[in-house]
C-alpha cells in the first residue's frame, strides 16, 4: 500500500515534465517560421554589412521566394528537440517548485518568489537545451549564406554529430552563458508575469479560469518578455552562429556582441527583429500554456479524479 502510494505521489511530478515538453513542441509546430525570421533578422547587417532584410515582411517574402515554402520551416527538427529538452525541464521544474511553495490554504507564492522560481527553472532548462539551441540557430541561418559557405545540416541529429566531430564536443555548449542569461530573463519575465497576469485577471471578476483567460495572460506575458530579453537574445544568436576567423572567434563574449552591435548598427539594433520575436513569443507562450493547462486539466480529470 505504501509503495503504491509513493508511486502515485511521484507520477504527477514525472508527468509535469512530460506535459511541459509536449506543450512546447506542439506550439513550435505553429511558430517555427517566425523563429526562423527572427534569427535571420538578428543576423542581418552583422559586422556593419548592408542589411539583407529591410523589415520582417521583406524577410518572409525573400525567404519564400528564394527557398520556397519548405525553407520557412528549416530547422523544425532542432526546434522540436529544443522544446523536448529545454521546455520539458523548465516547465517541469517551475510547476513542481510553484506547487511546493504554495501554502496549504492555496495562497500562491508572491511575485518575487515566482520570479526566483522562474529564473531557477530557466537557467537549468537552458543548460540542458543549449546543444539543440546551437543547432537551431545554425540551421535557420544557413539559407542566408552563399551555397559554398553553408553548413548543410540535414537534421538536428546530423548537426549535433557533425558539430561534435568537426569542432569538438564543447561547441554544443557554445554560447551557454548568454543562453542561460537569456533564459533567466525570459523565465523571470514570462513565467512570473504569466502567473501574475492570470491572477490579476481572475481577481478582476471579469474572467474565469478558461482558455480566454490563459490567452490574455499569455499575450501580456509575451510582450513583457520580448522587451526584456531581446538584447540578450541577439548576443546568444550571434555567438552560436559565429565562425572562427584566422583561428579566432568573431566575438569574445556576449558583452562584446552588444558593444559591436551598438557601435556598428546603432543602439536600437539590440531590438532588431522585435516584430517576429513577439509574433513568435506571443503565440508560442499562448499555445504552450494553453496546451499545458488543458493537459493538466484532463490528467486531473481522468487519472486523479478516482
Amino acid at each position: 500500500m505504501t509503495a503504491a502510494s509513493g508511486k502515485e505521489r511521484s507520477s504527477p511530478k514525472a508527468i509535469k515534465f512530460l506535459f511541459g515538453g509536449l506543450a512546447g513542441m506542439g506550439a513550435t509546430v505553429f511558430v517555427q517560421p517566425l523563429d526562423l525570421v527572427k534569427n535571420r533578422m538578428q543576423l542581418s547587417g552583422e559586422g556593419a554589412k548592408t542589411k539583407e532584410y529591410k523589415t520582417s515582411f521583406h524577410a518572409v517574402s525573400t525567404i519564400l521566394r528564394q527557398e520556397g515554402l519548405r525553407g520557412i520551416y528549416t530547422g523544425l527538427s532542432a526546434g522540436l528537440l529544443r522544446q523536448a529538452t529545454y521546455t520539458t525541464t523548465r516547465l517541469g521544474i517551475y510547476t513542481i517548485l510553484f506547487e511546493k511553495l504554495t501554502k496549504a490554504d492555496g495562497t500562491p507564492p508572491n511575485f518575487l518568489m515566482k520570479a526566483a522560481i522562474g529564473m531557477t527553472a530557466g537557467a537549468t532548462g537552458a543548460f540542458v537545451g543549449t546543444p539543440a539551441e546551437v543547432a537551431l540557430i545554425r540551421m535557420t541561418a544557413d539559407g542566408r549564406l552563399p551555397p559554398d559557405q553553408r553548413r548543410g545540416y540535414s537534421n538536428v541529429f546530423n548537426a549535433l554529430v557533425r558539430m561534435s566531430r568537426e569542432e569538438g564536443i564543447t561547441t554544443l555548449w557554445r554560447g551557454c552563458i548568454p543562453t542561460m542569461a537569456r533564459a533567466v530573463v525570459v523565465n523571470a519575465a514570462q513565467l512570473a508575469s504569466y502567473s501574475q497576469s492570470k491572477q490579476f485577471l481572475l481577481d478582476s471578476g471579469y474572467f474565469r479560469d478558461d482558455i480566454l483567460c490563459h490567452f490574455c495572460a499569455s499575450m501580456i506575458s509575451g510582450l513583457v518578455t520580448t522587451a526584456a530579453s531581446m538584447p540578450v537574445d541577439i548576443a546568444k544568436t550571434r555567438i552560436q552562429n559565429m565562425r572562427m576567423i584566422d583561428g579566432k572567434p568573431e566575438y569574445k563574449n556576449g558583452l562584446d556582441v552588444l558593444m559591436k552591435v551598438i557601435r556598428h548598427e546603432g543602439f536600437f539594433s539590440l531590438w532588431k527583429g522585435f516584430t517576429p520575436y513577439y509574433a513568435r513569443l506571443g503565440p508560442h507562450t499562448v499555445l504552450t500554456f494553453i496546451f499545458l493547462e488543458q493537459m493538466n486539466k484532463y490528467y486531473k480529470q481522468f487519472f486523479l479524479s478516482g
